[in-house]
């Protein structure tokens, strides 16, 4: 009788409580282990190009390279590699992003610990593993006429700049999180603004308020 090799996964994420708390659930199930551990961007890709992992569970928001531009690379380094995104962010937007960039699934941290091993086998035997919403969310996208949204008009990266912004976070300290110059971030928020045709950051806020992007409370003020 032949026996399985157990799931050998990376976890990537930069919170150790997290990283020991998924360690703990991973391995306390007999057909997955944690084979490698990330903190940042850079790890992940050292560990994608070493190999001797099976699948990549990531977070979205760590040090460095992160979020939908990290998954791009991995999947350009390693395309046959399934990445489960497991995130603290519940907006259909960036799990709409995160598996057009190609991820395999979108976990959010509020249900990992019922949900977690079930996406692990899901999406390392090949599957795709969302939510009903996301997967309406993904089917409107490709259909005429949905475009009307003009965050949906935004880069990647502008997109994520623009998140952090509407939630009250500076300019330098969005540079800083994103590894970016303070320029650069500022050319992103310029470009923000003309694509969604709005004069000051009070009005992206009102924007993501409106369309459920922050709730009210979490939001930015400062131009």
């Amino acid at each position: 009788m032949t026996t399985l090799s157990p799931t050998r996964i990376l976890v990537a994420d930069d919170h150790t409580l997290m990283r020991e708390g998924l360690r703990r659930l991973i391995e306390g199930t007999p057909d997955m282990v944690v084979a490698a551990e990330a903190t940042n961007g850079h790890e992940v890709i050292a560990h994608v190009r070493k190999g001797g992992i099976d699948l990549v569970l990531l977070d979205l928001s760590m040090p460095g390279k992160s979020g939908v531009s990290l998954i791009k690379q991995i999947k350009e380094e390693a395309p046959k590699l399934p990445v489960l995104v497991l995130t603290m962010h519940q907006e259909d937007q960036y799990a709409v992003r995160s598996i057009q960039a190609g991820a395999s699934g979108y976990l959010t941290k509020e249900s990992a610990g019922t949900e977690l091993v079930t996406a692990i086998r899901r999406v390392a035997s090949g599957r795709l593993f969302i939510s009903p919403e996301v997967a309406e969310q993904l089917a409107m996208n490709v259909m005429p006429g949905n475009k009307e949204l003009t965050h949906k008009s935004l880069s990647d990266r502008e997109y994520e700049v623009f998140r952090l912004m509407v939630e009250g976070i500076s300019v330098g300290d969005v540079a800083e999180r994103l590894k970016l110059s303070a320029k650069t971030v500022s050319t992103h928020k310029s470009r923000i603004l003309q694509k969604m045709n709005m004069q000051s950051l009070a009005q992206l806020v009102r924007y993501a308020v409106e369309h459920g992007i922050v709730g009210e409370g979490d939001e930015g003020t400062e131009d």
